[in-house]
């Protein structure tokens, strides 16, 4: 096992305007004292709670995140398809029709093989390690995509022939825990980490399983905390009360992050540490 390891911060969904701030607030701070070589955050509420626009993008980025994931509300904006197309750290889903926009894995590079650029860290983390995220969204209880264990399968075999000296982190955009465990299950071994995302509560499961892979069910979300999974708790109260689709707002008032560290041995490429972030304004 090597002395040094990778560290990968994760951050959950971000809601509109008050993630943003715990964003802006927090991230600084936390990669200085996790000494993440590598952040990653799922944009796909940033706008308003449905949805990422270029400021949103670009003020992630400012922050600190490195690699955007997202999820089914990336598509909310009629300006998602260009985006895609033109922010290579924006990622979708990668099981979606190939036909659509975008891309679903990143690269990022390492000593021996190009892709984004690696971060460079105040804090002096290294960041010379090679990534590849990979962006996969479940199917049951959402949209009958391609399969994710299939693309999984694609992506990881493609992986091994063109980037493998890669540590493999996943962001699996899911609202099943049966489905997210089952896939982390499937990656155990083959996946550095399988991190959840979708449904805005954090799960207090981080484990290590039996081949190495490290495992959350879900990061939780970056927004607001007197809220409905971030949404104005009248208006959904409302809509439970009356079956009346009302439209959804992002609440207002204090915020908090979500996410986790994952410490990865880049030998054995087995995650040997997890710790639950939650920060609040």
């Amino acid at each position: 096992m090597s002395s040094v390891t990778a560290n990968v911060l994760m951050i959950g969904d971000i809601v509109g305007a008050p993630g943003l701030r715990a964003l802006f607030t927090f991230l600084p701070s936390l990669i200085k004292k996790t000494e993440a070589d590598l952040v990653i955050a799922n944009g796909e509420n940033a706008l308003k709670g449905f949805g990422i626009g270029e400021e949103e993008i670009a003020a992630m980025r400012s922050y600190g995140v490195d690699v955007i994931t997202s999820g089914n509300h990336v598509w909310e904006r009629k300006e998602a398809a260009d985006l895609l197309e033109a922010e290579p750290a924006l990622l979708r889903p990668a099981n979606y029709p190939r036909s659509l926009p975008g891309r679903g894995v990143a690269h990022i590079e390492g000593q021996s093989a190009p892709g984004l650029p690696a971060p460079t860290r105040a804090s002096g983390a290294s960041g010379h390690f090679e990534w590849l995220v990979v962006n996969l969204q479940g199917r049951r209880e959402l949209y009958d995509i391609d399969c994710p264990f299939a693309k999984a399968d694609q992506i990881l075999a493609n992986a091994a022939r063109e980037n493998p000296g890669a540590l493999i982190v996943v962001d699996f955009h899911a609202e099943s825990n049966e489905e997210k465990e089952a896939l982390a299950w499937y990656l155990d071994g083959r996946a550095s980490v399988v991190a959840g995302t979708h449904t805005h509560v954090p799960t207090a499961d981080e484990r290590t399983l039996p081949k190495g892979t490290g495992y959350l069910t879900d990061l939780g979300m970056t927004g607001p905390v007197d809220s409905v999974i971030g949404m104005n708790g009248d208006i959904c109260v409302r809509r439970f009360l009356t079956q009346i689709p009302y439209k959804m707002e992002t609440a207002e008032g204090s915020a908090a992050i979500m996410g986790a560290l994952f410490r990865i041995d880049p030998e054995s490429r087995r995650c040997v540490g997890i710790e639950r972030v939650y920060k609040s304004l």
